[in-house]
């Protein structure tokens, strides 16, 4: 594959980069961490969401009447790169805006474009994605959080898990059953609920990962209220536009990990010359192995990544994003892993004296879950059976 960008792309790059050198947050406004959540840093984390939609570079891939630059995928691409480059985020709330804002674009009216998704891209909100449930994780159509119209309102009742940012998110795009009586997938909506709505209570979940501060939680509906003119799309149609909603997710789910197993990689070989030096002969050389190795396997999976995309730039599917979703996410743990050893006792700091949160234990946990979000290695190995390998169901 010959990977390469007309002038056009890069004039683009180097209009950003100009914009970023002159409107990067200070290092003491923002941790480098471009996956750190808004739950640990709400008020520089909206600023600077504010300052980049204002100059058209939060969604440059949207129309300028929607706060974009109608940036091609391609643009969007190196745009991606640039602020991993620069260890910058992007979003603290990338579920609202990666997910939640372009459904709502894609099934949503006007008012709520208007109330919602503008908010979200503003900085002004953040959203959280009401999916798993603890009977329903990889397998969503299992769902059982209902909802019961009643009026002008739908009623809600149920309970969902793993709810990324509710502690803190102003609402949530919630998927729930309208209609029990159908076949499971087909009788799904989605509802936008007010998290301060009656009845909505939210538990944060203990983590590993800043236990005092936990991004996920229970999120729990006792008769909630919500107006019907808050279902998004039309009723029962959820599973259908669920399906578009994780396009965007396994779409910018994937090309952030070729990122972000990019920037850990770069954090390693900074590692790398400190820890070196103090090894035995052998000890250098098994180090300098697992250097090679997890060199090579970032430049792979960049590969691949990057071939996936130009087939969905094309307009074509490509199934093999689910191998690497599952090779780079499993590189990721082993990158955090060799880092964290690497670090020594630095590792157990709570604050990243680099500038990087990678080689603290914290970011080695951290890589477990991208195993898991966005559909498991197990989940992924199905696909890949079935869709790739042409292997029967199971």
């Amino acid at each position: 594959m010959k990977l390469g960008f007309d002038e056009s792309v890069r004039t683009f790059r180097e209009e950003f980069l100009v914009w970023l050198a002159e409107n990067r947050p200070s290092d003491e406004e923002m941790t480098a961490d471009p996956a750190l959540s808004t739950a640990h840093a709400p008020d520089w984390a909206r600023r600077w969401a504010r300052r980049m939609f204002d100059a058209g570079w939060l969604v440059p891939g949207w129309p300028p009447e929607l706060g974009g630059r109608n940036a091609s995928a391609v643009e969007t691409l190196v745009y991606l790169e640039a602020l991993t480059e620069a260890q910058v985020p992007r979003t603290t709330n990338p579920q609202g805006l990666g997910i939640i804002a372009p459904s709502i674009l894609d099934y949503g009216n006007e008012a709520q474009i208007e109330e919602f998704a503008m908010p979200l891209l503003r900085g002004d909100t953040t959203a959280c994605l009401g999916m798993s449930e603890p009977d329903a994780g990889s397998d969503l159509a299992n769902l059982k959080t209902s909802a019961v119209r009643d009026g002008g309102d739908f009623v809600l009742n149920g309970q969902k898990v793993w709810t990324s940012g509710a502690a803190y998110a102003d609402f949530c795009f919630l998927f729930c059953r309208t209609d029990p009586n159908v076949r499971k997938h087909r009788g799904i909506s989605i509802v936008l609920v007010p998290m301060d709505a009656a009845g909505l209570s939210v538990s944060p979940l203990k983590e590993i990962v800043h236990p005092e501060t936990p991004d996920l939680a229970e999120v729990f509906l006792d008769d909630v209220r919500v107006p019907a003119e808050n279902l998004v799309g039309e009723q029962n149609n959820g599973w259908r536009m669920a399906n578009g909603s994780l396009a965007h997710e396994r779409g910018m789910v994937w090309l952030n990990a070729v990122l972000d197993i990019e920037s850990a990689m770069e954090r390693l070989l900074q590692l790398a010359p400190d820890f070196m030096q103090e090894l035995t002969l052998q000890e250098h050389a098994n180090a300098a192995d697992d250097l090679v190795r997890l060199y090579i396997e970032t430049r792979a999976a960049r590969a691949l990544g990057y071939r996936g995309f130009a087939r969905l730039v094309k307009g074509g599917d490509a199934p093999e994003q689910a191998l690497m979703k599952a090779y780079a996410s499993e590189t990721r743990r082993e990158l955090g892993r060799i880092a964290a050893e690497w670090s020594g006792p630095a590792a157990l700091s709570s604050e990243p004296a680099s500038g990087s949160k990678v080689g603290r234990l914290e970011d080695y946990f951290h890589t477990f879950a991208a195993t898991i979000s966005a559909g498991s290695s197990e989940i992924q190995r199905n696909v890949i059976a079935e869709r790739v390998l042409g292997l029967p169901r199971e």
